[in-house]
């Protein structure tokens, strides 16, 4: 009796060797899925943009794809974190770097209980982690190579924006800050009289970084994940291991004053230099300036001359000055929760900040040693991810919903990280039979 024939929809030998899965895309289709995802807002904009490349997709089936690359990135990233605690995983860069840097931060989402039927239930907001891990380029010096502050950190006007985006500040502050331009523009009478030049205005309105002295950055990788910081820290240190950051002469780690930024440090990174993060050191004094002062002239100088001393590695000038002001305005009381903009609030979360973080705010010897003082790369790729994943439409199922999404990493590395996946990723010689 004759053997029928096998349907070509089951079993095909080339599968293997074309890589193709069971939804028989090519890889090259698939790295196309998910680079659109990784790099737009949504699946609709990343399903107009392949077809636009002439791949009729649906959008649900984008989100699929998308979901199930990102698990699998997700699995090999945890199989790396198991490699490197057994001391297995190979260093895939060819020489080691002459100075490394490893930034952390962390961004909010919203979220929503699993399981609870159609709708929105039981919304949390939750915090994903990035970390951005770069190879610098930079000299070393003898004497500080700029021992007073950027002129960017002493213009109110950019000084306002930056404190009201990192503080989440309105209102009256930014209506004193807008006064204190005014105060600081009369005071500058050449610029005032200069005709403002329009090519520059327009270059000045496109830029979107807040401008910082920063160590120039050879190339970056990074990592997400909406994991907690014990399972945080593992998946940085394996991603510096294949990169050789702890053989690197000169070594930072850079963050603000969250404690889980410094628990990953001691436990993963102690060799590293630890720096904080001085755009934060710069809104804190800021605002306790505002807090003490009566005046507008009066809180702008104020201001310019803790910042300046912070600049410089005095920091115990600062706290000492912030002591007697917070007793001039009062310790704030306990078990009472006091307005944002409360003057006992805003001296003691300066002096707090300032005396947790005083060991790590030496930024002389930062800048002579060629290491960031900063955390702009790494506060960039959060606005990235939080570009993706966070808007008032989007809410992720707890606990990991948005795990497969931060795999956008691989996108927005500088190491051909997805293109590497995909050319390792196994075949499947066979495909699941259509349901009838």
């Amino acid at each position: 009796m004759p053997l029928s024939p096998m349907p070509t929809e089951d079993f095909f030998p080339l599968r293997t060797s074309l890589r193709l899965d069971n939804h028989s895309y090519s890889p090259t289709v698939r790295k196309m899925v998910a680079e659109a995802m990784g790099q737009l807002r949504s699946a609709e904009q990343a399903t107009f943009a392949l077809k636009l490349a002439k791949i009729p997709i649906s959008s649900r089936h984008v989100q699929r794809l998308a979901q199930e690359i990102g698990n699998e990135m997700a699995h090999q990233r945890d199989d790396q974190v198991i490699q490197q605690r057994r001391r297995e995983l190979p260093v895939r860069v060819s020489a080691t770097p002459e100075v490394v840097a490893v930034e952390v931060d962390g961004g909010r989402l919203r979220t929503r209980a699993q399981g609870c039927g159609p709708g929105v239930h039981e919304v949390q907001g939750k915090e994903e982690k990035v970390a951005a891990l770069m190879t610098l380029k930079s000299p070393t010096f003898e004497h500080d190579p700029q021992s007073e502050p950027p002129p960017s950190f002493l213009q109110p006007r950019r000084v306002r924006r930056l404190v009201t985006q990192m503080k989440g500040l309105a209102g009256r502050t930014r209506r004193i800050v807008r006064k204190t331009h005014r105060i600081f523009r009369n005071t500058q009478s050449k610029k005032r009289n200069r005709r403002p030049n329009r090519h520059r205005l327009n270059r000045l309105r496109r830029r979107r970084r807040w401008t910082t002295p920063v160590v120039p950055s050879d190339w970056c990788t990074c990592v997400a994940s909406m994991s907690c910081s014990d399972q945080f820290g593992p998946m940085m240190a394996a991603e510096a291991q294949e990169r050789d950051f702890y053989r690197a002469p000169r070594k930072a780690f850079v963050g603000d004053g969250a404690e889980y930024n410094w628990s990953i440090h001691r436990g993963y990174f102690a060799d590293f230099e630890p720096i904080t993060d001085f755009l934060h050191a710069l809104c804190y004094v800021y605002l306790a300036a505002w807090a003490e002062s009566d005046t507008e002239a009066q809180q702008w100088s104020l201001y310019e001359t803790w910042l300046r001393a912070c600049w410089q590695g005095r920091v115990s000038d600062v706290i000492a000055e912030l002591e007697g002001v917070q007793q001039r305005v009062g310790m704030p009381p306990d078990g009472e929760e006091l307005d944002k903009k409360d003057p006992r609030r805003l001296v003691s979360e300066a002096l707090s900040y300032l005396g947790n973080n005083q060991r790590r705010m030496d930024y002389p010897r930062y800048r002579r040693e060629g290491l960031p003082i900063t955390s702009s790369w790494v506060e960039s790729l959060v606005g990235d991810f939080n570009a993706r994943v966070k808007s008032r439409q989007q809410f992720w199922n707890r606990p990991k919903g948005p795990e497969p999404i931060l795999q956008r990493a691989a996108v927005l590395s500088e190491d051909e990280r997805l293109d590497r996946f995909f050319a390792q990723r196994p075949g499947n010689p066979r495909r699941g039979r259509k349901a009838a």
